[in-house]
């Protein structure tokens, strides 16, 4: 009988001092001032080209950096088109060749109907020629003149269309730089959405990219919470770690929302979900212990856990 009021005894001191432990521990932690869930900035990489894609092996995970090549588009057709183009330049700049010898010529009659004209009218002032002889010369040299308007005129025409014929080729060429696939930013991979051999056109998506060196804890607060924060202001960030522990960062506060909205469901249970807060997002420098979609704390003031 004895022992079993010991025991009785002894098991309800273990749960009182169980209690006393939950309790100093809970008071021991400081409440979160918001919750939210981390975020990154995500960027979808389109082609830029049309035609199969000759190389693209980037996987999921790669990391990247600005600037790097990861595939290009296959660019025979431009190739061809740029060889036709070139041969047309080469066909228009025989014209004009033609057209400028063809003003040439014009010009050296026109000349000598011009030394012609000035001894006519010498021989005229004397006697020695008929007017209707100056008037056969005035009037050829009238001919001459529009046919050389006539040939300059072409010669425009004949440049006008070479330049068309250059825009085209600067258009060419700018696709075919266009065929190669350069990485905007520097990221990590996140999704896959073509492979190599596949056609592409443009617009179309071939990968995720996504900056996880640098993600962002979107939380939010309500309304009296709004005096307690600044832009650019530093606060303490919280993830759970192994055995209940709390792993802490430093971050900054990049955005607050200037419109209240209802609280979103992920966060709050339904009754807390009838209130309005306001968005904020946190800047948090990530040491690879943030993954995209994890749960987050944010801590305003000190922030020190004991």
């Amino acid at each position: 009988m004895k022992r079993i009021k010991f025991r009785t005894i002894l098991l309800s001191g273990l749960i009182i001092i169980s209690i006393f432990l939950t309790i100093s521990c809970t008071q021991n932690e400081q409440e979160a001032d918001a919750y939210g869930n981390f975020e990154a900035h995500e960027i979808i990489v389109p082609s830029q080209a049309t035609g199969i894609l000759n190389s693209f092996t980037l996987k999921e995970g790669d990391m990247l950096k600005v600037g790097e090549m990861v595939g290009w588009v296959d660019t025979t057709r431009l190739f061809l088109q740029k060889k036709q183009l070139f041969a047309q330049i080469n066909t228009i700049n025989s014209k004009y060749s033609g057209s400028r010898a063809e003003i040439n010529v014009l010009e050296a009659e026109k000349s000598n109907l011009i030394r012609e004209k000035k001894r006519f009218e010498k021989l005229l002032a004397d006697g020695a020629v008929t007017s209707k002889q100056m008037d056969d010369i005035n009037g050829n040299l009238n001919v001459l003149n529009k046919k050389i308007d006539a040939v300059r005129i072409q010669l425009n025409g004949i440049l006008a269309e070479k330049n068309v014929i250059t825009v085209n080729i600067d258009l060419v060429n700018d696709q075919i730089v266009k065929s190669i696939i350069l990485n905007p930013e520097s990221g990590t991979v996140l999704e896959k959405y073509l492979e190599q051999y596949e056609i592409v056109v443009p617009g179309k998506a071939l990968y995720k990219l996504a900056d996880l060196d640098n993600m962002i804890l979107k939380a939010y607060i309500s309304e009296p919470q709004l005096s307690e924060i600044e832009l650019l202001q530093k606060v303490n960030v919280l993830i759970d770690g192994i055995n209940e522990e709390k792993i802490m960062f430093e971050g900054i506060v990049s955005w607050i929302s200037s419109e209240a909205e209802f609280t979103p469901k992920i966060i709050q249970t339904r009754e807390e979900r009838v209130n309005l807060v306001y968005a904020i997002k946190v800047r948090v420098k990530n040491d690879g212990r943030i993954k995209i979609g994890m749960p987050g704390e944010v801590i305003f003031k000190n922030g020190i856990m004991e």
